[in-house]
């Protein structure tokens, strides 16, 4: 079964720092995370970038498309996943690579994830997870790189979990810890997924939900979660 830490901080350490940005990633390392879940998207010229919106509006102030801006345009405080990839290098990070692309690009940006993770992550860090709430994103990702492990992102598990993540050969579930209920919970377990859980940051509902069996919090507070499980 996929290996996951107890907690993985949500776009880094998101309560404390701006999402997806390198200094969210360092205070995540600060505030005891081991892994860290980011989003990746592509540019106008495809290059990928962290960012989980289609547009710049709520992160940035900025109300145009990413997918219509060159990398040149972005600014500087959106990190390419090549230099999120350097930051996990020098913080020894583990990483959940979200696939999150913008309208009709899904395989491309599977592609292009895979391709940025094969030639530039490291070694001596765990193999990355590949997560998206695409089932085209990670079966682009399936037939690229299938030595990459997936996790398929449902926000609600309904009857058709299984048949999904089997489709793009998924080794895990993420999903919706607020609206997860203790028999999926044991059902996803006893077929054999890893499941991890977004995004929780009460300690009593992270301590409910992996006494549900989940293996894996996703939180912006990884330092609260951290102590809740005595991880």
């Amino acid at each position: 079964m996929l290996q996951l830490p107890r907690v993985i901080g949500h776009r880094g350490a998101m309560a404390y720092a701006p999402e997806n940005t390198l200094g969210s990633f360092r205070e995540a390392k600060r505030r005891g995370a081991s892994w860290v879940e980011i989003d990746v998207k592509l540019t106008a010229d495809g290059v990928p970038v962290l960012m989980h919106d289609s547009t710049l509006a709520r992160t940035m102030g900025i109300d145009r498309l990413v997918a219509e801006m060159p990398r040149a345009e972005l600014p500087r405080e959106v990190p390419t996943f090549e230099e999120a990839i350097d930051c996990f290098r020098e913080l020894g990070l583990g990483c959940n690579v979200e696939i999150k692309p913008c309208a009709g690009r899904a395989a491309e940006t599977a592609r292009a994830t895979v391709e940025t993770l094969r030639r530039c992550w490291p070694s001596a860090l765990p193999a990355p997870l590949l997560s998206s709430f695409e089932d085209a994103s990670l079966a682009a990702a399936y037939h690229a790189a299938p030595e990459f492990a997936r996790a398929l992102l449902i926000d609600v598990l309904g009857d058709d979990w299984r048949a999904r993540a089997e489709a793009v050969g998924a080794a895990g579930i993420n999903t919706n810890g607020k609206r997860l209920t203790a028999p999926r919970a044991v059902e996803v377990r006893r077929s054999g997924y890893a499941l991890s859980v977004y995004t929780i940051n009460d300690g009593d509902v992270a301590r409910a939900l992996v006494g549900m069996g989940v293996d894996c919090v996703i939180t912006d507070a990884p330092d609260v979660i951290l102590q809740a499980l005595g991880a």
